[in-house]
């Protein structure tokens, strides 16, 4: 089967390559999925799991991309709860080998079932997104009805979920991003925008959550802006600042089978919608990963037709 694999952790972008890899092996619990759409993260090529697996061995090539949406080909021993020809979608392990191939294996537990009615390429946008949006906001945030939400990066693929999802439970939102992307994140549905590049971050008052995908400068300063009792989240680095009287929270986003089946329900009744950009072939991938190549939105990889 064909894959986008990397080989050299020192060339970065320029070590992907569409390649020939084998067939991969269902073990107990797995399935096999042939890949419609994956989805992927362009700091895939830091990430420890991507070189080496969970002993420290070395796991090269491996295959990238940890989003997907298709079709179970194949069940491992033992594995209940999905059969053979059924539409699914959901995350790949770290450390195992990921979505940018026409098949690959995938422990059971961490795929939803797709319903008939929607798009592989708009569910394969939906996984790390929309599980990361609910666990920081609802699990780690602890966000509730008639609070505020500061969300820095309210356009981007995790952000915009965010938006949605905290605007559906009565939150009050305030995005903040470039100027570029206030029409968007208005679109949304944020109650008020902040440009980064020309607003002063400390006018914005008290918040009860912080939700940061971006990092940086900005997350040390956003700790002052959470009210007591609030809560700092951050999913791009850990905050080095905390919050006087509140929580600060780093994580990373865990597969779950039944809050991915709520998105895609949201999906279908039109209450969620991922921000999809360019959609391009799995040939196309490697060039995908490159910094002048992105685009607004998530990029999809259309890997198989339907």
């Amino acid at each position: 089967m064909q894959a986008i694999t990397v080989r050299d952790r020192d060339v970065g972008v320029a070590g992907l390559s569409l390649t020939e890899t084998p067939y991969p092996h269902a073990a107990e619990n797995d399935v096999i999925v042939r890949v419609h759409a994956a989805g992927f993260t362009t700091g895939e090529l830091d990430w420890p799991a991507t070189w080496t697996d969970r002993a420290g061995r070395d796991r090269t090539p491996s295959v990238l991309g940890h989003e997907l949406s298709g079709v179970v080909v194949e069940l491992g021993y033992g594995t209940t709860g999905l059969t053979v020809g059924q539409r699914v979608f959901g995350l790949t392990d770290w450390a195992r080998n990921g979505s940018l191939a026409e098949y690959t294996a995938v422990e059971a537990r961490n795929l939803a079932p797709l319903p008939a009615d929607v798009d592989h390429t708009v569910a394969a946008a939906l996984p790390i997104s929309g599980l990361t949006a609910w666990q920081g906001l609802f699990d780690h945030g602890r966000l509730t009805t008639g609070q505020t939400l500061l969300i820095h990066g309210a356009v981007g693929g995790v952000g915009s979920i965010a938006v949605q999802l905290a605007r559906e439970a009565g939150v009050r939102v305030i995005g903040t991003g470039r100027a570029s992307g206030r029409d968007a994140a208005v679109a949304l549905g944020v109650d008020a925008f902040v440009d980064l590049q020309a607003e002063r971050l400390e006018d914005i008052g008290e918040v009860d959550v912080v939700f940061n995908a971006i990092g940086g400068d900005v997350l040390d300063r956003s700790a002052a802006l959470v009210r007591a009792g609030g809560t700092l989240v951050s999913i791009a680095t850990p905050p080095r600042v905390r919050p006087k009287d509140g929580r600060a929270v780093f994580f990373v986003v865990e597969p779950d089978r039944a809050r991915l089946a709520e998105l895609a329900q949201r999906l279908r009744e039109g209450r969620l919608k991922p921000v999809v950009g360019a959609v391009r072939p799995l040939t196309e991938a490697p060039a995908a990963f490159a910094p002048d190549r992105r685009t607004p939105g998530k990029t999809i990889i259309r890997v198989t037709e339907d």
